[in-house]
């Protein structure tokens, strides 16, 4: 590709999706392909999503033709995935059967009239045609420009059998290739449905009424602002807030949650979840193209194309692998009979067997079948993986830190208790809310709440001078008095000291597990205000588990210590950071990357973004909806389900596990295939059955992903 060839990203790309991409051979191949086609400026495959991105002009008719070496089928990218055939019924498998059908034959022929017969000889030629026609036209054209892969090595093989004679050998292995490659189509494809069925969740069409009329109308059509209704039993097919009505939705398909949730008017509601009960009516927020669905779709997707570190090891293994198996090869069949008086078709046969054995299609199919799988598993339970990398990367994780608030708490802080010194409280509690509606901390929202149920008039009150101070509190001036709303540690800065009374007040609420803030002046306390944050059910057993499985669980917290450690103790995590300011977060999970290597930061995606960028694993959670945590993050828990952090670890372990067995096992039956040569025991059944045995072996063994619950 030339250097003025467009660098444009996916999404300013037109997006095809793909049918009949079995390999990643086959998939560079086919992206070398549609870069070769008159007005195509840039290409880019994903084979995991099986998906190609355009830049420039073509056709659906264009890209068929560039892929028709490997029989590829090419669709619209919003175009629904066409009713496949049964396995049994493809067109790529009846040359198989013919093959098959005629080798039976020839081989009845053979006990008949002796192996060497012309007509059993002339019923294997026919055979080795109609099974191995494509994978010639591939090897030979591979062959002419020096190409070393999978179709050239059999292409060397097979023809060589029949120049010396082994018509019946060379026969088989064509089928059992096919058998090979279809299998390997066969467990591609269901690797990827659980991807291909999120596109299912979501209706294409929807009821909207628009100006007083109610018609079904495809959800490209749907705007912004259009009201959709949802009938009992019906999906949502477009994001949106209700206006009207109140039910439980399943949301199974977007947050994992198995718990139908209830949603009324100004809820937040997403496409792909089922209306279980009343009728609702919801104002559309979102495009089609930017629902969380979609979104999560996109994400899914795009992780699949990221490379994880032993994808990129096997890619890069394969490169120098294959050219070698051909020298050792070419070095088996000429060797012995030159130095050693062997005999030529005996050792020309075993080079043969050694060029069909050292395939590395179980190799290179390894990696990349495990990480779709595990990716695609994870999100139909909520959880978005957006990479390869980051699968492997939580598979290795020796600690994890969990923010405090809206993470191992539920995030809605209440105020519990209010004490006023010197004035009345109502006046100091407006004034508090007054200055809070200021602020982005958490706690300020349960101030406001706690002003609100005594119908206090905050919002009549004139604010001036607003200034934060960061990670402990916030100034400003009402009624020409500068007022200060902040942490214990803000008065104890701007007091130097605290009266003794107000302290143990203070310190007795803080071993209560609640959080203290004081509204005070330079020079005088006025108003305690204890706030309690939840702990959610799910957090002690969560922490547990993860302790159980050797991992450091830490909790950081900007709260004061005493409260930290109540919440810390109730959870059972392993260390307890306290009065961290959000650079001390960030710093902290950078010590523990230097003590642990592999660290995950789990929090709300917002707050938290520094320290979940400094973490090796970034976890955000309540991903639905929230586009920061989407985005943010490295791995995003859909629902506000802390339960779904194990199950992640355990899948990305496991995938781990069976990615390393994988290239064990394959690297490993090569080689005891190899040795057979030293003894002459390599023949052309065995090397075939040992290149197809572990294709199969480790697809199969990477489908075992799909298993993994919570």
């Amino acid at each position: 590709m030339d250097s003025n060839k467009s660098n444009l990203t996916e999404e300013e790309m037109k997006a095809y999706r793909v049918q009949g991409m079995s390999c990643t051979n086959c998939a560079a191949k086919f992206e070398r392909n549609v870069k070769e086609l008159p007005g195509v400026q840039d290409a880019k495959v994903n084979f995991g999503a099986a998906k190609i991105y355009v830049n420039g002009d073509t056709t659906i008719k264009d890209l068929e033709k560039a892929g028709a070496f490997e029989n590829i089928k090419v669709r619209e990218e919003k175009e629904r995935r066409v009713e496949r055939q049964p396995f049994w019924k493809e067109k790529e498998n009846i040359k198989v059967y013919i093959s098959a059908l005629l080798v039976l034959i020839s081989w009845l022929l053979s006990t008949q009239y002796g192996e060497d017969h012309l007509i059993p000889t002339v019923g294997y030629a026919v055979a080795i045609l109609i099974g191995g026609y494509t994978l010639f036209i591939k090897g030979l054209k591979n062959l002419s420009r020096l190409s070393f892969d999978m179709n050239t090595l059999m292409t060397i093989a097979i023809i060589g059998a029949a120049i010396i004679g082994e018509w019946g050998e060379g026969a088989t292995v064509v089928i059992l290739f096919a058998i090979s490659e279809a299998l390997e189509r066969y467990s591609m494809d269901k690797a990827r449905q659980s991807i291909e069925s999120l596109m299912d969740i979501a209706p294409n069409e929807a009821l909207i009424r628009r100006n007083g009329k109610e018609f079904l109308i495809s959800v490209e059509d749907i705007q912004i602002g259009d009201t959709m209704i949802v009938k009992p039993g019906q999906k949502l097919a477009m994001d949106g807030v209700v206006t009207k009505g109140i039910s439980t939705l399943n949301q199974a398909a977007i947050t994992g949650e198995s718990v139908p949730v209830t949603k009324t008017v100004e809820d937040e509601v997403f496409a792909g979840t089922l209306n279980e009960e009343g009728l609702l009516e919801v104002i559309v927020t979102k495009r089609v193209e930017d629902t969380t669905l979609s979104k999560i779709i996109h994400l899914v997707e795009e992780a699949q194309a990221e490379r994880a570190p032993s994808q990129a090891f096997v890619d890069k293994f394969a490169k120098y692998y294959t050219p070698a198996i051909v020298i050792i090869a070419l070095l088996i069949a000429i060797v012995p009979p030159l130095l050693f008086s062997g005999d030529w078709s005996k050792w020309v046969y075993e080079g043969l067997a050694v060029l069909v054995v050292g395939c590395p299609c179980a190799l290179v199919v390894s990696t990349p079948v495990a990480i779709v799988t595990a990716i695609g598993n994870a999100a139909r339970k909520g959880v978005l993986i957006k990479g390869g990398i980051h699968l492997e990367e939580a598979g290795a994780l020796k600690a994890v830190a969990f923010d405090k608030t809206g993470t191992l708490t539920k995030g809605v802080p209440t105020v519990t208790e209010v004490v006023a010194y010197g004035r009345n409280e109502s006046e100091l509690l407006t004034i508090t809310a007054a200055i809070e509606k200021g602020s982005q901390h958490p706690l300020a929202s349960s101030i406001m709440r706690k002003a609100e149920a005594h119908n206090l008039n905050f919002d009549a009150i004139q604010v001036q001078d607003f200034q934060s101070i960061t990670g402990k509190g916030v100034k400003a001036t009402v009624n020409n008095e500068i007022y200060y709303v902040g942490s214990p540690t803000l008065f104890k800065e701007l007091h130097q000291t605290i009266d003794n009374s107000i302290d143990s007040q203070i310190t007795q609420l803080q071993k209560e597990g609640k959080t203290v803030m004081i509204l005070g002046t330079s020079k005088e306390i006025l108003l305690l205000i204890a706030v309690a944050d939840e702990v959610r059910e799910s957090s002690k057993e969560v922490v547990s588990q993860l302790n159980s499985i050797g991992i450091n669980t830490v909790m950081l917290t900007g709260d004061n210590q005493l409260t930290a450690d109540t919440i810390g103790k109730q959870v059972g995590v392993a260390s307890i950071k306290a009065n961290l300011l959000p650079e001390d977060k960030l710093n902290y999970i950078k010590k523990l990357r230097s003590d642990h290597t592999s660290v995950a930061m789990v929090g709300d995606g917002v707050n938290d973004a520094p320290a979940l960028a400094a973490s090796t694993v970034g976890v955000a959670m309540g991903g639905a909806g929230t586009d920061t945590a989407l985005e943010t993050a490295d791995i995003a828990l859909m629902s506000d389900d802390l339960s779904k952090l194990p199950y992640t670890i355990k899948l990305s372990r496991k995938a781990l596990q069976i990615i390393k067995q994988n290239i064990t096992f394959s690297l490993v039956i090569k080689l005891i295939a190899l040795l057979l040569v030293v003894p002459g025991w390599l023949t052309l059944w065995i090397a075939i059955f040992a290149d197809m045995g572990a294709t199969l072996l480790v697809t199969l063994n990477s489908l075992r992903l799909l298993k993994i619950k919570q």
